[in-house]
C-alpha cells in the first residue's frame, strides 16, 4: 500500500478546537462516537488482525459507506450583511449667479455705458471749446501784431469839447488786454477738457469691469436663486435616465446626462475646450441632437445641438446651458431621498440622494478577517426567502472603522473594528429588488487543491485523542486508520484528511441516513 503526501495542515487538537466552537455534530453523531469512545476504551483500536466484516467493537449503529475522494476543499465563514445598490451619491444645486444677479451684472454694464457716453460727449463739447479759444488766441496775436507795429503803437484819439479832453485806449493796448482774456479762457477750456479725459478714462475703465463682472456672472450663472422654488420633484425610488428630468426649478426641468465631470461653468459659446464639453457633445450625439458631434470644442454644431436639446423639451432655444439646467452622472440614477419639498426656495446644497442601478453586497467584516480575502473571491449569498446566488468580492477596504456608541446600540454592541468588503452578485436579476436588506454571505477564507476528503460524519473520535476512520477493505473486512484533520468545509459538510496509507477511492463508514 503506498503512502500519499499531502499538503501541510494544521495539528488535530487546533482544528478540533475551532471545529467544535463553530458547529456541533449532529445528535446522532454524537451517539455513535460516544459508544465508540467506549469500546475503544477497552481494545487497541490499531492492534491485532483485521477482522472480516465485524467492524469496530460495540459498533452496533446502523451504517453505510462512503468514499474517499481527492479533489479541492474550500472553508468557509458565514457572515451578516446587507444587500442594495450601490454607488451612493447626492445631486446638490449649484452656487453661482443667481438670475437676479445677472440681471445686476448687466444693468451695472449699462450704467457704465451710459456714463462712458455721457463722459464722451462731454469730452467732445469741452474739446470743441478748447479749439475755439485756441483759435481766438491765435487771431487775437496777429491783430495785435499788426495794432502794435510802428508809431501806430502809442497813438491815441482824444475826443471830447472845448476845455474838455477825453482819451481812449490805443488799439494796441486793447488788443493786448484781449490777448490776455484769450490766454486764460484757453488755460480754462485745456484744464476743462483735461478733467475730461480723466473723466472718460474712469468712466471707460468702468466699462472694462462691468463687462468682466458681466463675463463672470454669466460663465456662473444658473437657473435657479433665492426668488426661485422647486416646482417639481422625484419620488423615491424613482428611476431616471438619460435626457430625462430630475427636478424642476421654476418650471424649468434639471435633465440628467452622463458622464464623470460635473459641470463647473455655464457651456456657451466662447468657452474654452474642456472636458466636460466633451461630455456635452457625446450626450448630444446620443440623444439624437447633435450627428456626428465630438471633440472637447464648443462649436457652432454643439450650440445648434443645444438648442434642439432645449426645443425638444419645452425650453427657449438659446443655445446655452446655465449651471444647474443640466446633472452630470456616470449612468441612470434611482432616487432614494428628496431634501426639499415643493413650493421651497432653492438654495445651494443637496437636492436628491441616489443610488446607481448596480446591485451590491455590503459587508462590515471583521478587521482580523480581511487578509482572508483578495477581489475576485467566490462568494454563496443567501437572500432573504432562502434562496442562494452566487457572487464575487469587488472591493476589500484597506481602512479599519471601529463602530460608534450609536451603532453599538448604547455601548452594549461589539467595539470590533471592521472593514469594507463589497460583493457584486453574478446574477443581478437573482437578487431582487430589495433595498437594504438582510443577507448571509459565505465567505471562502481558505483552500487545498489535491487533498483527501471525507464526510464530516466519517470521523470516529478515539477515547486516547485524535480522529479515525473505519476503512472497509476486500472482503469487507475493517479497520482503523489514525488520521489528521485538515480544513472544514461547513457547507458541504466534508473535511480534509491525512493518514498513514489511507487513499482516494477506499471506501469509509458513516453512519447511515
Amino acid at each position: 500500500m503506498t503512502t500519499t503526501t499531502s499538503p501541510p495542515i494544521e495539528t488535530a487538537p487546533e482544528l478540533e478546537r475551532r471545529w467544535w466552537s463553530r458547529r456541533r455534530l449532529l445528535a446522532a453523531l454524537a451517539v455513535l462516537l460516544a459508544a465508540l469512545a467506549v469500546g475503544l476504551v477497552v481494545a487497541n483500536p490499531f492492534g491485532g488482525s483485521p477482522k472480516p466484516g465485524g467492524g469496530v467493537v460495540d459498533n452496533t449503529s446502523v451504517t453505510s459507506l462512503a468514499t474517499v475522494e481527492r479533489r479541492s476543499i474550500s472553508s468557509q465563514t458565514q457572515v451578516s450583511a446587507t444587500l442594495g445598490y450601490a454607488d451612493p451619491g447626492t445631486i446638490a444645486a449649484p452656487s453661482g449667479t443667481a438670475p437676479s444677479a445677472l440681471m445686476q451684472a448687466q444693468q451695472s454694464l449699462a450704467d457704465a455705458n451710459a456714463q462712458l457716453r455721457t463722459a464722451q460727449a462731454t469730452l467732445a463739447s469741452d474739446e470743441r471749446a478748447l479749439g475755439q479759444a485756441q483759435a481766438g488766441l491765435v487771431a487775437d496775436r496777429r491783430k495785435l501784431a499788426v495794432d502794435c507795429a510802428g508809431d501806430n503803437a502809442g497813438e491815441s484819439s482824444v475826443t471830447g469839447g472845448s476845455g474838455s479832453a477825453g482819451s481812449a485806449a490805443s488799439p494796441c493796448a486793447n488788443d493786448a488786454q484781449a490777448m490776455s482774456a484769450d490766454e486764460q479762457n484757453l488755460t480754462q477750456a485745456a484744464d476743462k477738457v483735461a478733467s475730461d479725459r480723466r473723466a472718460a478714462g474712469l468712466a471707460a475703465t468702468g466699462v472694462s469691469s462691468a463687462e468682466t463682472g458681466l463675463t463672470e456672472s454669466q460663465a456662473a450663472a444658473t437657473v435657479g436663486g433665492q426668488t426661485s422654488t422647486y416646482t417639481a420633484l422625484p419620488a423615491i425610488g424613482q428611476v431616471v435616465t438619460r435626457g430625462r428630468t430630475l427636478y424642476a426649478v421654476s418650471g424649468v426641468p434639471v435633465l440628467l446626462l452622463y458622464g464623470s465631470t460635473a459641470p463647473w461653468r455655464v457651456f456657451a459659446a466662447g468657452m474654452s475646450p474642456g472636458r466636460d464639453v466633451a461630455e456635452l457633445n457625446g450626450n448630444l450625439r446620443a440623444l439624437g441632437y447633435g450627428p456626428g458631434l465630438s471633440g472637447d470644442a464648443f462649436t457652432d454644431a454643439t450650440a445648434a445641438g443645444i438648442e434642439r436639446f432645449q426645443t425638444a423639451h419645452g425650453l427657449a432655444a438659446t443655445g446655452r446651458l446655465l449651471l444647474g439646467s443640466v446633472v452630470f452622472e456616470p449612468g441612470a440614477v434611482r432616487v432614494t431621498s428628496v431634501t426639499p419639498t415643493l413650493g421651497a426656495a432653492v438654495q445651494p446644497g443637496a437636492v436628491l440622494g441616489f443610488t446607481s442601478l448596480r446591485r451590491q453586497v455590503t459587508i462590515e467584516l471583521d478587521a482580523a478577517q480581511q487578509a482572508d480575502l483578495k477581489l475576485g473571491d467566490p462568494v454563496v449569498i443567501t437572500l432573504p426567502d432562502n434562496s442562494t446566488t452566487p457572487g464575487r468580492v469587488s472591493y476589500v477596504g484597506t481602512v479599519a472603522t471601529a463602530p460608534s456608541l450609536a451603532d453599538q446600540g448604547g455601548g452594549g454592541g461589539s467595539n470590533t473594528p471592521t472593514v469594507e468588503v463589497d460583493v457584486t452578485p453574478t446574477d443581478p436579476g437573482a437578487t431582487g429588488r430589495l433595498d437594504q436588506a438582510p443577507v448571509n454571505v459565505a465567505i471562502t477564507t481558505a483552500s487545498v487543491k489535491d487533498s483527501l476528503v471525507v464526510p464530516v460524519n466519517a470521523l470516529l473520535a478515539l477515547a486516547s485523542g485524535g480522529y479515525a476512520l473505519e476503512v472497509v477493505g476486500a472482503g469487507g473486512a475493517r479497520h482503523l486508520v489514525g488520521i489528521q484533520l485538515g480544513l472544514f468545509d461547513d457547507a458541504d459538510g466534508a473535511v480534509q484528511v491525512t493518514g498513514q496509507g489511507l487513499q482516494a477511492g477506499e471506501r469509509v463508514v458513516v453512519p447511515a441516513e
